[in-house]
């Protein structure tokens, strides 16, 4: 069995180990290694294979006795073999990773325009991916010829990707561009996979147009270089499964409806089920304001509760791998979409409107459940991706959740 791992000088949590037991790449580790350390730990011994990432990938070249062709030709490695006698071999799967993005996508390169946002080493990769389809590839960089001052030049281009690591946790809610100034675009790419929707992502959706964010260039090029590992072909179905579970583990699943609906109980549950760690967004907003949102309503009225709930959906939105079961009203602030829906898959749990309780729920008391229903159902429907009536148990809701996910 071999030993493999991704080899960068800070880590911090890293989905690759959870990808390659998915391939069979194991154990696999983190190796954080100061510059100076480099050379030592490359000519150890103490591994098989490794991937690289910031800021190691051209250093690591001097230490390879062989580069594959793609390599030389970037001038740059992220994956690293070591062959029986100790030579170290080393390769470049980001461009497989890239080039399996695109053809996901399905869209035609030949004479298109695609704008590349950034010039560093991910750039180079993508460059070379798309001139190679046949792409007229603009590099767009903060100085120089083409820049972000001077975009209107481009306004015909159809592809956008985005190479630099504006809009990444924990910077969310950032963009390089916007989508909307390429009236023309077929495809936005955006190699940042956390959040697993960045700002430029979900501006794509909003307009329509077909996009994909970096996790399915992550687990590509992990495949790519498992194959490197082990010798063991990994077929596009176990990359797509793989991309598909990866995915799910990350997101956040989120609950929205009228005030006792039923999101706590379902979400507990729902937790539960999935083994993931469930927030109650009343409960939160509690923890960090230090007062309830009824006794905040009631002290400041609703328009300041509703500005204090969004800096609350802010830290929760950008968490991943969790249950949330949000406020009845958080729909009603449009800037909350984005926030819940960056990470998030988002669940509009129903009940008939007899059933809802209005004990301890202010708004529900004084306004009446009817009439909150009636100003809020058009944004319910505007956030929500599945639609599941929670009439029955919890536990047959959950169920049909799971089912949801689990098709």
């Amino acid at each position: 069995m071999g030993h493999y791992g991704l080899l960068g000088q800070k880590l911090g949590h890293s989905y690759s180990p959870a990808i390659h037991g998915l391939f069979g790449s194991v154990p696999y580790g983190l190796f954080e290694v100061q510059p100076e350390d480099l050379g030592e730990f490359l000519q150890s011994g103490q591994w098989d294979g490794l991937n690289v990432t910031i800021p190691y990938k051209k250093a690591a070249v001097n230490f390879c006795q062989e580069l594959t062709p793609l390599a030389q030709r970037l001038g740059s490695v992220n994956t690293l073999t070591r062959r029986p006698d100790g030579t170290i071999c080393g390769d470049n799967t980001d461009y497989h990773g890239f080039l399996e993005m695109v053809r996901r996508i399905n869209i035609t390169c030949t004479g298109k325009k695609a704008l590349v946002l950034g010039s560093g080493g991910a750039s180079v990769t993508v460059q070379t991916v798309l001139r190679e389809l046949g792409a007229e590839v603009i590099v767009i960089s903060r100085s120089g010829q083409d820049n972000y001052e001077n975009l209107t030049r481009h306004a015909d281009a159809a592809i956008l990707v985005n190479a630099t690591p504006v809009g990444m946790y924990p910077n969310n809610g950032a963009s390089p561009v916007r989508p909307d100034a390429f009236p023309h675009l077929e495809a936005v790419l955006d190699l940042v996979y956390n959040p697993r929707r960045t700002a430029l992502i979900l501006e794509a959706e909003r307009l329509q147009i077909p996009s994909l964010s970096g996790l399915y260039m992550l687990v590509a090029q992990a495949a790519k270089s498992s194959e490197s590992f082990t010798g063991r072909t990994i077929p596009r179905e176990m990359m797509e499964s793989a991309w598909q579970k990866i995915g799910l583990d990350m997101e956040n699943l989120i609950l929205v409806g009228m005030p006792g609906c039923g999101k706590t109980a379902v979400g507990t549950l729902l937790a539960k089920a999935l083994g993931k760690p469930f927030l109650d967004a009343d409960a939160e907003f509690e923890r960090i304001i230090g007062i309830s949102a009824g006794e905040f309503i009631r002290l400041h009225g609703e328009d300041a509760f509703r500005k204090a709930e969004t800096m609350v959906l802010a830290k929760l939105g950008a968490s991943s791998g969790v249950v949330i079961a949000t406020g009845g009203g958080c729909v009603t602030r449009e800037e909350n979409y984005p926030l819940l829906h960056q990470n998030g898959r988002i669940f509009w749990l129903t009940r008939d409107l007899s059933l809802l309780p209005k004990a301890g729920r202010p708004l529900s008391q004084d306004l009446g459940v009817e009439v909150l229903y009636k100003a809020r159902k058009d944004r319910y429907c505007r956030f929500a991706d599945r639609i599941i009536p929670n009439d029955g148990t919890p536990e047959e809701t959950v169920q049909t959740i799971l089912e949801v996910l689990n098709p």
